[in-house]
């Protein structure tokens, strides 16, 4: 066995021989073909029906159980890489110019591998298990597309997991409430009158209205968002102008709006439109305003959270079960997923002395693979207990 935790050696050399060739091999969202084609084919060997007709690229498939209930436990995992060139340096680096799996999407993808096969040999799984490897998490839209396709139809309970380099290797951070951002974006076009850089007057300066505008909108979260409800109003772009001696007719700001509560989600919108309009009328601009929805917050709630605290502790301890530290303001398409169905989302630590730290997205991001079988056996734990809990209401 691997280590203390329930993953047969061969298992666990599995999950790293998988997770090394996909993460040779990645690709962007909705174009996760071959990765499709490498699951399907793991997925055939260990004899596990699966379906690919829910989504361009991903694979669902079906583990059964002993008893037909009212509802299945799914599992998620995404399986899509980011527009990143690798500088890792390691041996099994991408082989895709341009492309990297710098999020660890290789990892939970070879991890809920590893669970597949713990539940495929399980003799006493009650409820039948759903094994989600979900496209487009980076884009934000491929849970949505799942559950349009009708991914949710039949399940109960959904549980899903991110690796965190924040947490140390063999604990897993299981936390009641938000535990990732909503993310939303907005254009904010200033249109004012162009004019001679040497008569102002005469104008109507887009990008002196844009200054102000980048300004007002920091003073959203600082002193109208309560400090205890964590959020970001961020400008990312600011384009005006192409001559030192003409002032811009127009200018464009773009950004993005995080939120871990709904109501502070409807809020920070409110008040970007709010004060642009306001602005636009002190200086006589036209400013409108376009708000791009994006992924709603992940928040744990209920029963789906504490089966997964239970579960977590079987496998790796108490003292190695922790809730979230600090807020967590990166946006998550789980959230898709949660809206729906009861749910948690959990994280696995995998900081070791072993390595050096490298942040998620970073051209240089890698994991330790022990947390494989941290994974793999949390899944094969959850999915069990989730599926007792369904079954024993559902009689």
């Amino acid at each position: 066995m691997y280590r203390d935790l329930q993953v047969p050696t061969a298992t666990f050399d599995e999950m790293v021989s998988f997770r090394r060739d996909l993460h040779a091999n990645p690709e962007l969202s909705w174009k996760e073909t071959r990765t499709t084609e490498k699951i399907c084919s793991f997925l055939k060997e260990q004899g596990i029906a699966f379906d690919t007709e829910l989504a361009p690229t991903g694979v669902v498939a079906t583990i059964p159980g002993r008893n037909a209930t009212k509802g299945v436990i799914a599992l998620r995992a995404d399986i899509d890489a980011l527009p990143i060139h690798e500088e890792t340096g390691l041996p099994f680096a991408s082989n895709n110019e341009g492309v990297m799996h710098a999020c660890g999407h290789d990892g939970h993808a070879s991890g809920l591998l590893g669970a597949a096969m713990l539940l495929n040999e399980e003799p006493e799984l009650q409820v039948p298990v759903k094994l989600i490897f979900q496209p487009a998490e980076e884009t934000g839209d491929g849970a949505k597309a799942l559950i349009a396709a009708g991914v949710l139809d039949d399940v109960a309970m959904i549980f899903g997991g991110h690796i965190d380099r924040g947490y140390r290797l063999g604990s897993i951070i299981v936390t009641d409430g938000p535990v990732n951002a909503s993310s939303d974006r907005f254009v904010v076009t200033i249109n004012g009158k162009g004019g001679h850089a040497g008569r102002p007057h005469e104008a109507i300066d887009s990008v002196v209205v844009g200054s102000l505008l980048v300004m007002a909108l920091q003073t959203i979260v600082s002193r109208e968002i309560n400090p205890a409800h964590p959020s970001v109003v961020t400008v990312g772009s600011f384009e005006a102008g192409k001559a030192s001696n003409v002032i811009a007719e127009t200018a464009c700001l773009k950004g993005t709006i995080r939120a871990q509560e709904p109501e502070v989600r409807i809020e920070l919108e409110r008040a970007i439109r709010r004060v642009a309009t306001a602005i636009g009328g002190l200086h006589d601009a036209r400013i409108d305003v376009e708000i791009i929805p994006g992924t709603p917050a992940v928040i744990n709630r209920g029963k789906a959270t504490t089966i997964a605290r239970e579960a977590a502790t079987q496998i790796v301890g108490e003292k190695k079960v922790y809730p979230l530290d600090h807020a967590n303001m990166g946006a998550e398409d789980f959230g898709w997923y949660a809206e729906e169905r009861p749910s948690c989302y959990v994280r696995f630590g995998t900081t070791s002395p072993d390595k050096e730290y490298f942040p998620a997205h970073s051209s240089r991001f890698d994991f330790d693979e022990r947390l494989l079988a941290v994974s793999a056996s949390y899944f094969h734990q959850v999915a069990i207990s989730a599926g007792h809990h369904v079954l024993d209401n559902s009689r």
